[in-house]
């Protein structure tokens, strides 16, 4: 499975229901496991982005999948990267 870090802000509908967010977050979790994702770690952040979430998903289309229909619903913005392991980073670095 490939890991990916979404960076996120609340939009103005997001922030208005913020209240409604830790149910949101469920939602997610749900939508993620429908999707053969995991939703990993949540932390809400202080700073450029509102929070920071760290998925494993199969593939990048199953991640693209995620990523829109949580942009979709319109409460957040996201911006999404791929993340590689220390191990794989070790890997790449050394077959260069």
């Amino acid at each position: 499975m490939a890991r990916y870090i979404a960076l996120a802000n609340w939009t103005d509908k997001g922030i208005a229901n913020v209240k409604e967010s830790p149910e949101r977050v469920n939602a997610v979790r749900t939508l993620a496991k429908n999707l053969g994702c995991e939703l990993q770690d949540f932390y809400m952040t202080v700073g450029a982005y509102d929070m920071v979430v760290t998925i494993e998903a199969p593939d990048d289309e199953a991640m693209a999948k995620l990523a829109l229909s949580i942009g979709r619903a319109g409460n957040v913005r996201t911006t999404t990267l791929k993340a590689f392991s220390e191990e794989s980073f070790r890997k790449i670095i050394a077959d260069l």
